[in-house]
């Protein structure tokens, strides 16, 4: 008789500079062990929300995403910086 198992698993979360967290679900379907299906599920999350802790239900990538909205976020990069002297 076939067994089969449903895994579901964060596979992609990705910190942009604006803060907004871009994350990608994997649920992977097992037939006897053997990975036979795999569908994706994406969502951005922007700084706190509030869904945050229901998209995120490993607690390892709560945790990143907490601290990276507690960060300042960085300076946009200046092409043109000042001559050194001027």
């Amino acid at each position: 008789m076939a067994s089969f198992e449903e895994k579901i698993y964060i596979s992609q979360f990705d910190i942009h500079a604006n803060s907004c967290i871009s994350v990608r679900k994997t649920t992977e379907i097992f037939k006897n062990g053997v990975s036979v299906s795999q569908t994706y599920w994406r969502t951005t999350l922007v700084p706190n929300d509030p869904q945050a802790s229901t998209v995120l239900d490993e607690a390892y990538y709560l945790n990143i995403a907490n601290y990276a909205w507690s960060q300042p976020s960085p300076q946009p990069y200046d092409p043109n910086p000042p001559s050194p002297g001027v």
